[in-house]
């Protein structure tokens, strides 16, 4: 459980990340490749400022979730990820004036509940080995005794 904050800061600079890169391809506006060379339109999108700063916030995100998986189960970690989901539909209401339906929004709850449910299982995991590591001292203590 004291990783989940790693894991929220992964979730939410991954969002940060797809926001910005949607804004940025807003910005470019629609993309065509007729009579441009492709190279040099894939460098232009990547280096217009919005979408240059989603893929370094894209860098940093990936950079935490490495952490985050040195340190915890992927099955733990990885469906927190799905938060991000909640994230950009929630912003994208916000900013980009995006539809947010009763679907959507029945799909943003059972994620919500999926990822409690996991976060619990967590805790669980971290209660026993808080109890297998209290047991560990006291035997080590017990010997040195």
């Amino acid at each position: 459980m004291k990783y989940i904050p790693f894991i929220l800061f992964t979730v939410m600079t991954n969002a940060a990340a797809q926001l910005m890169l949607k804004y940025g391809m807003m910005t470019l506006g629609p993309l065509t490749f007729a009579g441009v060379n492709p190279i040099l339109k894939i460098l232009q999108i990547v280096f217009s400022p919005w979408i240059f700063a989603g893929l370094c916030v894209f860098v940093i995100s990936m950079a935490s979730h490495l952490y985050v998986l040195s340190k915890v189960d992927l099955s733990f970690a990885y469906p927190f990820l799905s938060l991000a989901y909640v994230a950009v539909a929630v912003f994208a209401y916000f900013l980009f004036k995006e539809d947010l339906n009763a679907y959507r929004i029945g799909g943003i709850a059972l994620i919500c509940v999926g990822t409690v449910l996991i976060a619990q299982s967590g805790r669980e995991t971290h209660d026993k080995e808080a109890a297998l590591s209290t047991e560990k001292l006291q035997s080590e203590r017990s010997i040195i005794q």
